[in-house]
């Protein structure tokens, strides 16, 4: 199978295209504008195009030359607090950019789109812990809604041009090569902290939790969703565990043997207070559960960053 990986240069894109690489999945192609991503995280083994999605005659060129029959599309303007600030521009790239990739491949072969959604923005707050994806969407910030509005424009192409479909609503990943401005950009922020021996500051009491998933276990779930037979479904990438940042940082303190005391600063508007997802329709229809436990996953990370920060001298 041919299968295109958009935002394939980026934290979880890049560890994406190595399982499908490792796997022979088929030919691999990435297309990423290299505004989050690294071109050095691109495998060798897949063919690489620079191109911002908002560019639709470069993104029907990319398209028509690698005939995708699959997608797994990951590239995203992934920023909560920019979404906020300049609406527009998350439209452009996670609604417009969206839709010229899927007009043009919809002319050349597609039969597959899996989209990396999301399972906090686009539940808001939350009225049941964990919750499963009956659970009311009430988005609060244009990049929530954005997920929302593609799910339902996956709808429209399976509906109108029988295009299959699996939506994955990821908890906060977090892992090795990720990015500090991603949606866990937190364990980043906080790793890079504890190497430099400097003090760590968190946004208000410190209660606020999340679903933390190890991005191992969120590349094995676009996998299964990928060879899976099922169709026109979300599922919820999670762990179905409640972490707040406080146990987030004492854990990753530990980890750093590096015992100081974080600090606390005002809230930042709008934060969500309460975030974690059921995985059980996951593990009942896509076979796929969460296999590495948050101290696990974090030590791995930790360990990636030092790795990462020796190399660079």
């Amino acid at each position: 199978m041919r299968i295109l990986v958009t935002g394939g240069a980026g934290f979880i894109g890049s560890n994406t295209v190595d399982a499908l690489v490792a796997n022979g999945a088929g030919e691999i192609s990435v297309l990423d504008d290299l505004s989050a991503g690294k071109r050095h995280q691109v495998n060798p083994k897949a063919a690489f195009h620079q191109i911002d999605l908002r560019d639709a005659a470069a993104v029907k060129g990319v398209v028509e030359a690698t005939q995708p029959g699959a997608i797994v599309h990951l590239a995203a303007q992934m920023d909560v607090r920019r979404s906020v600030a300049d609406p527009a521009f998350d439209a452009q790239v996670n609604l417009v950019g969206f839709l010229n990739l899927l007009e043009a491949a919809r002319k050349n072969g597609l039969r597959r789109v899996i989209f990396a959604s999301t399972g906090g923005a686009i539940y808001g707050e939350q009225d049941e812990f964990p919750c499963n994806e009956d659970h009311p969407r009430r988005p609060v910030s244009p990049y929530g809604v954005a997920k929302l509005a593609t799910e339902a424009y996956l709808f429209f192409y399976k509906a109108e041009y029988g295009i299959d479909y699996v939506a994955l609503r990821y908890g906060n990943v977090y892992g090795p090569r990720q990015d500090p401005h991603g949606e866990a950009g937190v364990v980043a922020i906080f790793s890079g902290l504890l190497l430099d021996h400097k003090p760590v500051t968190i946004f208000g009491d410190g209660k606020q939790t999340r679903d933390y998933v190890y991005v191992g276990d969120v590349v094995a779930a676009n996998l299964a969703a990928l060879s899976s037979s099922v169709s026109g479904e979300a599922f919820n990438i999670g762990t179905g565990v409640e972490t707040d940042v406080n146990q987030l940082y004492d854990t990753l303190a530990s980890i750093a043997d590096f015992p100081a005391l974080a600090t606390h600063a005002a809230p930042r508007p709008g934060e969500q207070r309460r975030s974690v997802i059921s995985p059980a329709r996951a593990a009942e229809k896509l076979g796929w559960r969460p296999q590495v436990k948050l101290a696990d996953g974090l030590a791995r990370t930790f360990e990636y960053f030092k790795q990462q920060r020796s190399r660079s001298g």
